[in-house]
């Protein structure tokens, strides 16, 4: 693209403060590449390019072939976005999709059914609003995910998202690694309470203090869930900030040059990490790390120029700290009010969260009506900004409290205010055999069957805290393997079934749960979840979560009771 061509630089005086706007080269590379994969397109469908070369073209583009269609996987960088992108989402569902997207637990938004020819008209879309599909597929590095409440946490210690970008922008098209032996995934969080589920990931950043009183980051690696899930280990506990970048590329570098190929179930980080212990994979990062150190600073100019696009938003500060007095005379209201919002760290406001979990559709799914009904009330509510969790649900980061009870209204509406967050019916669940090509067993139907069986409320809030999570194959999408009740699609000579694990944990000292015994027809695996939480309500003691009576009497009681033997 010639000089002239080029679109002029957006200042971050851009009138939409809270996110990173897109410069002349950000826009150039996006529609660059739209015009490169029309052409690549144009050449499959007319029979110039075989399918083994189209595959990575597609990949690098976010384009799989699943069971029914071709899926398109969207980047939400960190999970923020404006409300102007949000309705070109909502117009990508309507126009060329079957009217829903699919909110991912890597922050992304992915769409079922849209037709090959129509994947470049999308991406061009997408370019029109600073939006693309570039890494979200692929053995490269994957969207950067954080704290869906970063800026606004009151435990944070200092706003990761300014990180996130900037490994964002290091990262995307990183020549060295678009080829890495498998998919690669980085997580950040600043804040005391692991909300990104840092320990999970192929390396994982959380934001610290050391002794001095300065603010750096805590460096794991080796995190990753699938056929072979992993805690991460601690590589190093204090990075300074200058560092962040010539370290992470110190690991990757590492693993690129030392990970496996031969054998994909064998390629991630995890295995490498394992197989030659975190001393000696540290031995070699600080080997590498000494060789491109110096070259690759991160000085504090750079930090505080991406900061400035994060800057705390205008809010009111004349804003009321009292909630609406709904609060307490709506029942229906104040149970909205006490389970999908939390606090802010400004006086006056409150977060809110968008439930993607009604039981009238999959768990993560949202229409196109809904996610222009979501555009309208984040320009009303909440400075035009949206969130998306690895929980799979969306986040109005900043409403007034004077304004929660008329946003709680018109979520209803729109059957987007399931006050479930935070419990057994706030489950991830992925897509499972409805769509997915690689899965064992369905998820939709036996998510909707489990959430029925705690559709009264008054017992749903009696059972309390409890993460379900469930995933349709080995690849664990729906984090099975973190869940305080994880499931997990097995095929068994065409059949489907479904193991069971308890005691998993996601936020700070994260585990991995225990396999409960043998795996569960999928005709009474509802039967049997209830099975598992009235054993829990049987044996708890006043004030304790499912995790903590798991940790209290061990898996015994629950192999018992579901299987009547030890």
């Amino acid at each position: 693209m010639s000089a002239s061509n080029l679109q002029p630089a957006i200042a971050v005086t851009d009138p939409r403060p809270g996110m990173y706007i897109y410069n002349q080269y950000d826009q150039q590379i996006v529609d660059e590449r739209v015009t490169q994969f029309r052409d690549q397109t144009r050449r499959y469908l007319a029979g110039e390019l075989g399918a083994d070369e189209f595959l990575a073209l597609r990949l690098m583009n976010g384009l799989y072939v699943q069971r029914h269609a071709p899926m398109l996987r969207v980047a939400v960088p960190y999970g923020l976005m404006s409300s102007t992108q949000m309705r070109m989402l909502a117009h990508i569902a309507r126009t060329y999709d079957k009217g829903f997207g699919h909110i991912t637990t890597r922050q992304n938004i992915q769409y079922n059914w849209p037709k090959l020819e129509t994947v470049p008209d999308i991406l061009a879309d997408l370019a029109s609003v600073q939006m693309h599909a570039i890494q979200t597929s692929g053995n490269c590095i994957r969207n950067t995910t954080t704290d869906p409440f970063a800026g606004v946490a009151a435990d944070e210690i200092e706003d990761p998202r300014p990180y996130a970008e900037i490994i964002r922008q290091w990262s995307t098209l990183h020549p060295e690694f678009a080829y890495l032996p498998r998919k690669f995934k980085i997580a950040i969080t600043g804040a005391t309470t692991d909300r990104a589920a840092t320990l999970i990931h192929d390396i994982g950043l959380r934001l610290v203090k050391n002794n001095a009183g300065e603010v750096g980051f805590k460096v794991t690696v080796g995190g990753g869930l699938g056929r072979t899930p992993i805690v991460a280990q601690t590589i190093n506990p204090f990075l300074a900030k200058e560092d962040l970048l010539s370290y992470l590329e110190a690991i990757l570098r590492v693993y690129n040059l030392n990970g496996r190929r031969d054998n994909k179930y064998k390629a991630r980080i995890k295995i490498l990490v394992t197989a030659i212990g975190i001393d000696a994979f540290r031995e070699k990062v600080d080997e590498e790390w000494a060789l491109n150190r110096d070259a690759l600073k991160l000085d504090q100019a750079e930090i505080e120029r991406v900061q400035q696009y994060f800057k705390p938003l205008p809010y009111d500060s004349k804003a009321s700290d009292e909630l609406p007095a709904e609060a307490t005379n709506n029942v229906a209201f104040g149970r909205w009010l006490k389970y999908n919002t939390v606090a802010h760290k400004v006086s006056g406001y409150r977060v809110a969260m968008i439930s993607l979990k009604s039981p009238k559709q999959p768990p993560g799914d949202i229409t196109d009506k809904q996610m222009d009904a979501v555009a309208d009330l984040s320009d009303q509510y909440s400075f035009g900004l949206i969130r998306s969790t690895h929980d799979q649900n969306l986040v109005l980061t900043d409403v007034k409290k004077s304004d929660l009870f008329a946003l709680w209204q018109q979520l209803d509406a729109q059957d987007l205010a399931s006050p479930t967050i935070g419990t057994i019916n706030d489950m991830i669940a992925c897509p499972g055999l409805d769509f997915c090509d690689l899965a064992n067993a369905s998820a939709i139907d036996v998510a909707a069957e489990m959430q029925g069986k705690f559709e009264d409320l008054d017992y749903l809030y009696d059972v309390g805290e409890l993460k379900l999570k469930l995933s349709g194959c080995m690849n664990g999408c729906g984090h099975h393997d973190i869940g305080n009740i994880g499931v997990l699609g097995v095929e068994k000579k065409g059949a489907e079934w479904y193991q069971i694990s308890i005691g998993g944990y996601a936020a700070d000292e994260a585990r991995l749960g225990k396999r409960l015994g043998r795996a569960i027809a999928k005709a009474e695996l509802a039967n049997t979840i209830e099975t598992i939480v009235r054993t829990y309500l049987d044996n708890r003691v006043a004030g304790e979560r499912f995790i903590d009576t798991f940790d209290r009497i061990g898996i015994t009681p629950f192999q018992e009771q579901v299987y009547g033997t030890r």
